[in-house]
């Protein structure tokens, strides 16, 4: 598989013992893979129900929704009297007091918090101000015991019963009041939330093009679709375009470069020597060393397209045998359709949860300041962790599900001699995943969760030192997490290919990762061919799909006169365009690489020879080193194969001759 022949069946280290090669059968072999990951996932989820049930029973959503005052109440509704809370404020019914305001904006941790039935909407310079502010808004700004005619002799400090002066004027944001002229990021993007110059308009055009908007994005599942069924027949044109571009834009530049070191090489020295200057030699070498790279990487690049020119026609090969798996299985492009229906149930339920999980504490007073204080209990800080792993293990499980369907159903397509007899190959797949393969896939999405966690807790201490000066742990860090997202996409790479060979064989995940490995290591300059002409001309595909529905909106907007920017909703479809492309042409992608592993596993154990055809289509066989004698293999199987049908069909016929019968 690269080291020996430019098939895959090379290494001995990488090959199956005669016995085993014999007997191979794919798709055929089942048992159940890597239970005890399984047991172990389900054992998560049962801590993941527990978690949820805790955290309805204890928590509050409504205090995060709309927020407390000092007092435990929570603003905008009836609250119940906590017998833990002796505090005569506590328990009221604040249903017509739905804000809550701060005594000190700029210190709220520190300041006193009441429920307020409307926000200071202007300045209030003294006491009395907050007084006729009271009267005219019937919203009292100081303690809820504090009576209008007695605010002018009632305290005023953060700590209350009435707020120090001056009081901003405020706006709501979250049911909290927030001064309107306060430095904050948070008043900053609520003034451009109100502002009607930008915000009000952009939203404006996005509310009355939104049926458009709709009619764009069914246009752009439509223009994918087709982009799927049509990219087959482009590829191999595109494929070698990009390469003929390649190479004559490295000639062209190189013979740039060596030409403007002529030019500058001669006016140097057309120069009387006393008179050149130092800078100019200098220029004059620097294009020479230029050259010279050049030329060297012009000659590697060169060489590489040569070597590579039969993977790229193996690249072709796939993409158009890709086309007639799509033409089998139609309904495989609709596979991220269900991913993102069950991970859009699955962050709902996440978030409900959270927000539960957050307001889970059990309400103390505060001797020092006797208010109110939510502490959360010792359980609940591991429970965030727990909770965050689980998203992050579910969402990979999900996406893990649905590239082991995929693969079943690519396999079944490779692996079945006669494709007429393929039938409903992604409900067979789903069922071999839930019947055998579940454990598996949970192994391979922990695998990747095992990276994800060390790059959430690097990109936190980041965000902690953000401030700090230290450039050498800021720089160590983004190297740190580099790495980490490059070991990460390695594995989810590695990853598919290993659930392509579960749904090959049958093995468990570590068996099948060392044995796509080998496979993709020992042809290593057909998966670089795949991953990169193969990822530049998928490109192509998502970018001509937002080009055609970019320019059919560009065309219906262009004389709304309804909008203020017609640009707006135009970027928004593009944007959803080019998001439905990227999902439907990732199936396509998977479906290549799918393909690619199922060409080595063949080459891997089968050798063309009676009893031992392979499985590819002919349109493959050129790529093996044996194909003339496999296709003559082939071709006296068809002739057999052809000549028993037509003597059992002779048989049957002079068995039912009545002419026969009658003599």
């Amino acid at each position: 598989m690269g080291c020996c022949q430019p098939c895959c069946r090379c290494c001995p280290g990488n090959k199956r013992d005669e016995e085993e090669e014999e007997r191979w059968q794919p798709l055929m072999d089942r048992s159940c893979t890597d239970v005890i990951a399984l047991v172990i996932f389900i054992l998560f989820w049962v801590g993941m129900f527990f978690i949820a049930a805790y955290s309805i029973a204890g928590g509050n959503a409504y205090r995060l929704a709309y927020g407390t005052d000092s007092y435990g109440n929570v603003c905008g509704m009836q609250n119940v009297k906590n017998a833990n809370i002796n505090l005569k404020s506590a328990g009221l019914d604040m249903t017509g007091r739905p804000y809550v305001f701060f005594m000190d904006i700029l210190n709220p941790k520190d300041a006193l918090e009441i429920c307020v039935s409307k926000c200071p909407d202007q300045d209030l310079n003294s006491i009395r101000e907050i007084q006729e502010f009271a009267k005219n808004s019937s919203s009292s700004l100081c303690e809820y015991d504090v009576k209008q005619e007695n605010m002018l002799t009632a305290g005023q400090s953060h700590l209350g019963p009435c707020p120090s002066t001056p009081v901003k004027a405020s706006t709501s944001f979250l049911n909290r009041c927030v001064p309107k002229d306060a430095p904050e990021f948070l008043v900053k993007f609520m003034a451009i939330l109100n502002s009607y110059d930008i915000f009000y308009k952009v939203l404006s055009d996005v509310f009355q093009a939104r049926a458009e908007i709709a009619g764009m994005c069914v246009l752009a599942v439509v223009v994918a679709l087709l982009m799927v069924a049509l990219i087959r027949f482009v590829a191999g044109f595109v494929m070698w375009i990009f390469m003929g571009i390649v190479a004559v834009a490295s000639i062209v530049g190189t013979a740039l470069l060596w030409w403007t070191y002529a030019s500058k090489n001669q006016e140097y020295y057309a120069v009387p020597e006393n008179e050149r200057l130092d800078e100019n030699g200098k220029d004059v070498t620097a294009f020479l060393v230029y050259s010279i790279i050049a030329t060297i990487a012009t000659v590697v690049l060169l060489i590489v397209l040569f070597v590579m020119r039969k993977r790229v026609k193996l690249v072709v090969a796939l993409f158009h045998e890709a086309g007639k798996v799509f033409m089998h299985t139609p309904l495989l492009v609709l596979q991220p359709l269900w991913t993102f229906i069950a991970l859009a149930l699955f962050f709902i339920y996440w978030i409900a949860v959270l927000v539960f999980l957050a307001t889970a504490g059990e309400p103390t007073v505060d001797t020092s300041t006797g208010w109110v204080t939510y502490k959360d209990p010792e359980p609940v800080r591991y429970m965030w962790w727990y909770h965050v792993v689980g998203l992050l293990w579910t969402s990979e499980f999900f996406l893990a599900c649905q590239q082991m369907v995929i693969a079943g159903a690519v396999t079944q397509v490779y692996f079945t001699r006669d494709k007429k007899q393929v039938s409903s190959p992604i409900l067979k797949a789903t069922g071999r995943l839930i019947s055998y393969h579940l454990g598996s896939v949970a192994v391979g999405s922990f695998i990747i969760v095992l990276v994800k966690i060390p790059r959430l807790i690097l990109t936190y201490i980041q965000a902690k030192l953000k401030d700090k000066e230290n450039s050498c742990v800021q720089f160590t860090l983004k190297c740190c997490m580099c790495c980490l997202w490059c070991l990460e996409n390695c594995l989810k790479y590695l990853n598919y290919n290993a659930y392509t060979v579960i749904a090959i064989e049958g093995t468990s995940f570590c068996t099948a990762a060392r044995r796509a490995f080998l496979a993709l290591v020992s042809n290593a300059l057909r998966v670089v061919a795949i991953n990169s002409v193969g990822d530049f001309v998928l490109f192509l595909g998502k970018l001509g799909v937002v080009a055609v529905v970019g320019a059919i909106s560009l065309i219906i907007f262009r004389t709304d006169a309804r909008l203020h920017y017609y640009a707006v909703p135009i970027l928004v479809i593009c944007v959803f365009a080019f998001f439905i492309a990227h999902c439907f042409l990732s199936v396509y992608e998977m479906v290549v690489d799918t393909l690619l592993l199922c060409f080595c596993e063949d080459c891997r154990i089968n050798d063309g020879s009676p009893g031992r055809e392979y499985y590819m289509d002919k349109s493959l066989l050129e790529f093996v080193e044996n194909s003339s004698e496999a296709l003559k293999n082939l071709d006296k199987k068809k002739k057999k194969e052809t000549a028993n049908t037509n003597a059992n069909e002779h048989v049957e016929l002079k068995e039912t001759d009545p002419t026969e019968n009658a003599v």
